[in-house]
């Protein structure tokens, strides 16, 4: 079903768990649901997570972590953002809005000024509507073998009013979320 939702479309919940079935109840079970396999990263579970249902079934779901970021040097606490998905039938009926304004909403609860995520670039203009703004600066992100660039768009949303993001460069304390 795509298309507009009605009144009482199902609320968003908070999901008490969501692992690889519940990934493919939306996406399926392909190998590369999210499409950045090619970019050779290891990754961080989300630790909660929000999710929209449907005539039982989950459509939508976006997950959250605390993360370390350092920021021209500084370290600063920030919450990730990823593990954003629709089921393809479902697309184009605001279940990205709702469920990301959602977990932003929790977000806003757990202290930092930032939400910070990853996202291919075909999806920058989807997450600029929803009031992310992309980082100019390389985003450099743990991994097992050492920091590397981060080679998908960063984007951050402030979790205050008066959240500007700092400046100077830009470097995750954990593996990308």
């Amino acid at each position: 079903m795509t298309g507009n939702l009605s009144p009482a479309s199902p609320a968003v919940v908070r999901l008490t768990r969501y692992a690889a079935a519940e990934q493919n109840e939306i996406l399926g079970d392909g190998d590369d649901p999210f499409g950045v396999a090619g970019a050779g990263l290891t990754w961080l579970p989300k630790e909660e997570h929000f999710g929209i249902r449907r005539d039982g079934r989950l459509v939508a779901h976006a997950g959250l972590r605390r993360v370390p970021l350092s920021v021209g040097g500084v370290d600063i606490p920030a919450v990730g953002l990823g593990g954003v998905a629709v089921a393809p039938d479902a697309r184009g009926s605001g279940l990205a809005r709702r469920v990301v304004q959602a977990a932003l909403d929790h977000a806003r609860t757990m202290g930092p000024r930032y939400a910070v995520l990853f996202c291919r670039p075909p999806l920058v203009a989807l997450y600029q509507r929803l009031g992310w703004h992309p980082l100019a600066a390389q985003v450099r992100v743990e991994q097992p073998e050492g920091p590397v660039a981060m080679p998908l768009r960063t984007m951050w949303t402030p979790l205050r009013d008066d959240a500007d993001w700092p400046p100077g460069p830009v470097r995750t304390r954990c593996l990308p979320w």
